[in-house]
């Protein structure tokens, strides 16, 4: 009896640290695919704010619309822009900034030319 009562106490200790090791799997995906997400919305937003119009002396351009779908759910992104030089003489550091509710995941910094 006292053999059974040790062999399922155990088990017991093994199962938890095998669900615990799960549970620990799964919120590392979930944090990865929140990254992944991210960054690829910071890429776009950079590119489409190095395409839109230069403004001089801008302190933000707006951001793109964000995609449709749950996989994109709760995200938005803003860009901040800043002169180089003052006056401002055609250079700007551009930061895409992007949040998951209410979090910020990502800044992603770049630079914006008057071409």
């Amino acid at each position: 009896m006292i053999e059974t009562l040790i062999a399922l106490a155990i088990l017991g200790i093994v199962a938890a640290a095998f669900l615990s090791g799960l549970t620990t799997t799964a919120k590392g995906t979930i944090i990865a695919d929140e990254q992944a997400t991210a960054e690829s919305l910071a890429r776009s937003q950079i590119e489409w704010a190095k395409k839109a119009t230069y403004v001089y002396s801008a302190t933000e351009y707006s951001a793109a619309s964000v995609p449709d779908g749950k996989d994109y759910a709760d995200y938005s992104a803003t860009i901040d822009a800043e002169a180089l030089n003052s006056p401002d003489d055609g250079l700007q550091r551009i930061t895409v900034t992007i949040n998951h509710l209410d979090k910020e995941l990502i800044k992603l910094t770049g630079y914006k030319v008057d071409r």
